[in-house]
């Protein structure tokens, strides 16, 4: 079933935060874009690196980003089909949030019972450019 969209939204101050949230909560949405700031990813490569997520929830997440504006799609007419999924301009202009997010996440994991970083996750991150691709 489709998720309501918000057609309208009262003009309480709290209004372009509400839109602002609207467009990223969904479950993996957040996590979704934080993965294309690195750039151009196939389904797969998202899939694998979101282990949790089932193909048909990732499929429905990166459906309501496009429809959103977030994200951009684009199918090569070849056999087997290729599809690559992007950042958008609008998409992009999320990334300070999106940092943000994983800044505070990372300062904060602890609250909630899960372990900090491991050694192991420091030299993935050193690997992978700095940006530490451990969101799940």
């Amino acid at each position: 079933m489709a998720k309501v969209r918000h057609s309208r939204f009262d003009c309480s101050p709290g209004c372009s935060v509400e839109a602002a949230v609207g467009l990223i909560d969904g479950k993996w949405k957040s996590v979704i874009l934080y993965h294309l700031l690195d750039g151009t990813l196939r389904f797969n490569e998202i899939h694998r690196q979101i282990v949790n997520v089932t193909p048909r929830m990732l499929t429905n997440q990166l459906r309501e980003l496009e429809s959103d504006g977030l994200i951009e799609r684009k199918v090569y007419a070849q056999v087997p089909p290729k599809v690559e999924y992007s950042l958008s301009p609008l998409g992009r202009s999320m990334e300070p949030i999106l940092l943000s997010l994983k800044a505070w996440g990372d300062a904060n994991i602890g609250l909630y019972g899960k372990p900090t970083a491991a050694p192991a996750n420091d030299e993935k991150a050193a690997s992978a450019g700095g940006r530490l691709n451990d969101c799940a």
